[in-house]
């Protein structure tokens, strides 16, 4: 797209997918939810997905639309246990028994920033400055409006340059557990 004349080159003709696809500039300093509420006015009626753009995941997207479907709130969160920052080992005595390097642990969910959600959250955001991940998100919980999909398989952040390392060589290793597609 070229900002200056709002001329459009689609270079991949293999996609038939019936997309609108909009670039909007919510500004520098607007926080989540901010942005959320600015884009709204695109979003129509029907349910849509909102994503941070910071986590890769095999996440079955119809299995999460198919959850929101279901069960009549307004929002639907993808709850998955983060990876461990350290490798876990199993001892006995002073032999290791099993170790595993980074592995996904057992206890606690997170929030890991795949949603769906209905466009009626636009009122729970006040304005460019609100953070979807606090007041919004704790409302829609208190009103019991909040949602959990489960997702007990890959998910990975990528907040840091030792993230982007793992993940670039996971991809590199020919072992990039997010890659679902053909």
């Amino acid at each position: 797209m070229d900002l200056g004349t709002g001329k459009t080159t689609l270079h991949n003709r293999e996609n038939e997918e019936d997309w609108t696809v909009h670039l909007l500039d919510t500004g520098i300093n607007t926080q989540t939810g901010g942005r959320i509420k600015q884009v709204s006015q695109f979003i129509g009626s029907e349910p849509f997905l909102l994503t941070y753009g910071d986590g890769v995941s095999n996440i079955n997207i119809n299995k999460l639309i198919e959850f929101h479907n279901t069960h009549g709130r307004l929002a639907t969160i993808t709850a998955v246990r983060p990876p461990a920052r350290f490798g876990q080992m199993n001892i006995e005595g002073d032999r290791v028994i099993k170790f595993e390097e980074k592995p996904q642990i057992g206890e606690g969910w997170i929030n890991g920033g795949f949603f769906v959600l209905q466009p009626e959250i636009s009122r729970y955001i006040k304005n460019d400055q609100t953070f979807w991940e606090h007041e919004p998100l704790e409302q829609l919980a208190t009103e019991g409006q909040l949602a959990a999909y489960h997702h007990e398989d890959f998910w990975y952040c990528m907040d840091t340059i030792r993230d982007v390392n793992i993940l670039d060589k996971f991809w590199k290793d020919g072992n990039a557990p997010w890659k679902i597609w053909a």
